[in-house]
This record gives C-alpha cells, structure tokens and sequence, in this order.
C-alpha cells in the first residue's frame, strides 16, 4: 500500500480545495470536481457537500479509484469508506479549517448527517 509523502499531505491541509476526479469503466477521467477536504494525521479525508447524493461522490464511492489535483500534487488514488470512529475528529478538522467561511458553510461538511458522505483518499 502506497502513502502520503509529507509534502503531499501538507498540500491538502494548507489548499482551500483539491480536484477529485473518478476513474470511468474504460479507464478514463471523469472532469475535475473542487472540493473541500482535510489532512487528519497522515491521511486525507473528503466530504460531499450536502450529502452523499452529489454526482462526484457518487461516482467516486462506485468506482473506487480516481486521481486528484492538490498544490503541486497529482496522484493516482483509491477512495475508501473511512472507520466509523474518525468521524468526530473529522468534523472538527473541517471546523478548523474552514471556520473562517461561517456556521452556515463549515455545516455542510460537518456534523453527523454527513457520515455517509465522507471517503478516505488513498494513494494508489
């Protein structure tokens, strides 16, 4: 299993966004999707804005691999269903991180209801 170089993580936990995109059936990339998303230890955690009905979330939760666009760092990864206990840690990264856009912004991708909106982003 591959893993996060310490450069690649500090990307992703100083860039306001990373582009996710999936892997079609034939191999080819789905367009870019900028999302929010966070470093927790030496991991990378994204989160569906609003739930887990969002088409790039979908897609990327079917498929299970993708490639993703951060600062410099561009990687071939695989998107994982993360442990059930990561979640409390994950909402207050997310609360940290991007307090400064308000309540109303930071609550789309923090709290309970988004459990089943959250994948782990593993290099390939």
């Amino acid at each position: 299993m591959s893993s996060w170089a310490e450069h690649e993580l500090e990307q992703a936990e100083v860039s306001d966004e990373l582009h996710v995109s999936s892997y079609r059936q034939d191999g080819t990339l789905r367009p870019y999707v900028a999302i929010w998303a966070v470093r927790l230890g030496d991991a990378v955690y994204v989160r569906s804005a609003y739930g887990p009905g969002n088409g790039w979330f979908r897609r990327a939760k079917a498929s299970g691999t993708g490639r993703v666009r951060v600062g410099d760092v561009e990687r071939d990864v695989r998107f994982e269903v993360p442990a059930d206990d990561v979640h409390p840690s994950l909402d207050d990264v997310y609360r940290a991180k991007y307090g400064r856009y308000g309540r109303r912004m930071v609550d789309t991708v923090a709290g309970p209801a988004l459990t089943g909106a959250t994948l782990r982003v593993v290099p390939a």
